[in-house]
């Protein structure tokens, strides 16, 4: 290692020991260094009154957001995954990278197939392609970042999620709530600007042997499939850009009076191709299918609120959905930190491959 190297790696490590040191601790996200820059919080227990007056708890459902690959018989490799995804909207007040991200979601009929575990997710953020002339509704464009985060211990830049549970089977959908925390790998945090509209892509990914196969479209029963949670809508998100139109807004009132808050645009649902590919698999980049393939989302009656058998009747399954999870940054001097361990990394790449 030149002396160069050796001056940039122990100023690194000075600036961001605080950084690495709280990092060695479990937590999720990593105590004394996330700041939270946006929030759509998980519908877990959400009391709501009905019409007549009658309280009622409602936990939520999930959508299939799930791709299965299909190893090669010869090599063992998986070159593509393929399923559905789910995606929605964001934009916040601040400049900063997106270093951590939480999510929630379930196992369709809590079924876990020992045999086909998801071990990984995709997490893309995608630009926005707002509703026009030739676009009936918002969606997922260009892919602007992403990458497969590995289950495991979390650490600053690690790459890593850990899952846990939250609650159990829900009496409606029948399906235990799990909550999920993702550190992006380092030197690929998201570097994204305020008041701008992005799309955040979560796709669990399950690797599937050659002797076994099935449409990744439309899975078996007994396949593994994993679905990302919808937001509670009674809890409004502060953190929401107030300079995008319409942001975060009521969108309507349920017949017993509860305000439903919504950002921006619907949650969209659609099929997916990941091609694998980049430095260690890490980034995986995303191949869209036709417009035509993505719908857009709303909540369903009677799980995540007051439904109607009235026709005309407004119930919750009229109003578009969002999805439930958080984005996290770090504040200065973590970023710092950060910054000068991603250009370490680089230095010395490039001098060992020099």
């Amino acid at each position: 290692m030149s002396s160069t190297a050796l001056r940039l790696f122990a100023a690194m490590a000075a600036l961001s020991s605080l950084v690495v040191s709280s990092g060695r601790l479990h937590a999720d996200p990593l105590p004394g260094r996330d700041l939270l820059k946006f929030t759509q919080a998980p519908m877990v227990n959400t009391t709501i009154v009905d019409a007549t007056g009658v309280v009622n708890v409602y936990g939520g459902h999930d959508e299939l957001s799930t791709a299965y690959g299909f190893a090669d018989p010869t090599t063992g490799a998986i070159p593509i995954y393929q399923g559905k995804f789910m995606a929605d909207d964001f934009a916040d007040n601040l400049n900063s990278p997106i270093v951590h991200v939480k999510w929630w979601g379930s196992y369709y009929n809590d079924v876990i197939n020992p045999n086909f575990p998801v071990n990984k997710f995709l997490i893309s953020f995608e630009a926005d392609v707002p509703q026009g002339p030739n676009t009936p509704f918002s969606h997922p464009g260009q892919p602007l970042l992403n990458q497969v985060v590995f289950r495991g211990p979390i650490a600053p830049g690690s790459g890593t999620f850990t899952e846990k549970l939250i609650r159990g089977p829900d009496p409606v959908v029948n399906e235990s709530l799990y909550e999920y925390n993702a550190e992006l790998h380092l030197g690929k945090e998201f570097p994204e600007k305020k008041d701008t509209v992005y799309w955040l892509k979560v796709v669990a990914l399950v690797d599937v042997p050659p002797t076994i196969q099935f449409d990744p479209y439309n899975p078996p029963p007994a396949m593994t499939r994993w679905g990302w949670h919808n937001r509670d809508y009674t809890v409004q998100n502060p953190l929401a850009s107030p300079a995008v139109v319409p942001g975060e807004s009521v969108v309507g009132t349920l017949p017993g009076g509860t305000p439903i808050w919504h950002f921006q645009d619907d949650s969209v649902q659609g099929d997916v191709r990941i091609t694998t590919g980049g430095a260690g698999g890490l980034v995986m980049p995303d191949v869209f299918q036709p417009l035509p393939n993505m719908v857009p989302q709303k909540y369903l009656d009677f799980a995540d609120g007051p439904g109607s058998n009235v026709p005309g009747a407004v119930g919750i399954g009229s109003f578009s959905k969002d999805l439930a999870f958080e984005l996290f940054t770090v504040p200065e001097p973590a970023a710092l930190g950060l910054g000068l361990l991603s250009l370490a990394g680089v230095m010395l790449g490039r001098r060992r491959a020099s």
